[in-house]
């Protein structure tokens, strides 16, 4: 696991953990965000719905090479989130700086002709959108499935504050705010060709370290999780009489690795 989020380094050190963080130990973001698989099927979720925005999809074409750099782009991801909920709150709102100097410099245009930026509030809203809600359903689809409702609705409150930091605009603060936003900004989205590939791209990746079953099995649950409107854009297909073994094999090695860590 060490190696799959270290671009192959199974020797990395782990990322600091303050009690001088942005958010308090036994949290509800901090039990989500620490649930490694569940984190794995909720991210690969988020970056196909993410994918689905048009704006967002151009600058993953323009300002990132995916192909060459998968690894490296989850692991960025999986760094952010780690420092942004367990860091200490300075090393936080540095990491978020520096994500904020990088979307300063992402901006172009579209095939239509239409301009776009990664500074716009509605597009890091879908962007939000899109990860906290597979976040929070991956960590319940693998490990918590009667997590609280206010629990959950603590979970939306406490990621608000990354994303307003990010410059996200609407951001939800609780479930039910999370689908209303949810469905007003689907009008925003459109499949594409582009958007096909990057999913396809998604699904065969195969990131160093992960056991290729693992892997197999979480991309099936991310699929499983996506809303049916989101899987046709895609072309993806919800898993069939694979996901009972694949389910199984994700909450197995969800539990194996809270033990391998030494988290409840």
């Amino acid at each position: 696991m060490r190696a799959t989020f270290n671009e192959g380094d199974a020797k990395a050190q782990p990322r600091g953990v303050s009690d001088e963080a942005l958010f308090a130990r036994d949290t509800p973001i901090r039990m989500v965000h620490a649930d490694i698989v569940g984190m794995m099927v909720g991210g690969i979720r988020g970056l196909f719905l993410q994918m689905l925005h048009p704006h967002a999809l151009q600058g993953v074409l323009d300002f990132s090479n995916f192909r060459a750099d998968m690894h490296g782009r989850l692991a960025r991801t999986a760094h952010f989130i780690t420092d942004t909920t367990f860091a200490h709150r300075e090393i936080a709102m540095e990491s978020i700086e520096r994500v904020n100097r990088i979307h300063r410099s992402v901006q172009g245009t579209l095939p239509d002709g239409s301009p776009y930026s990664a500074t716009d509030p509605r597009t890091l809203a879908w962007v939000h959108v899109a990860e906290a809600t597979s976040f929070l359903a991956g960590y319940m689809r693998v490990t918590k499935p009667d997590m609280p409702g206010h629990e959950q609705d603590e979970y939306y409150r406490q990621f608000a504050l990354v994303a307003r930091a990010l410059g996200a605009d609407p951001v939800p603060t609780d479930r039910r705010e999370a689908q209303a936003i949810f469905r007003e900004l689907r009008e925003d989205l459109s499949t594409s060709p582009e958007a096909r590939e990057v999913a396809e791209f998604v699904v065969s990746i195969k990131p160093e370290g992960a056991p290729p079953a693992l892997q197999k099995a979480i991309v099936a649950e991310s699929i499983a999780l996506l809303p049916p409107f989101a899987r046709s854009m895609l072309g993806l297909e919800r898993p069939g009489l694979g996901a009972i073994p694949a389910r199984a094999a994700a909450w197995g090695a969800a539990r194996t690795l809270r033990w391998a860590f030494r988290q409840s």
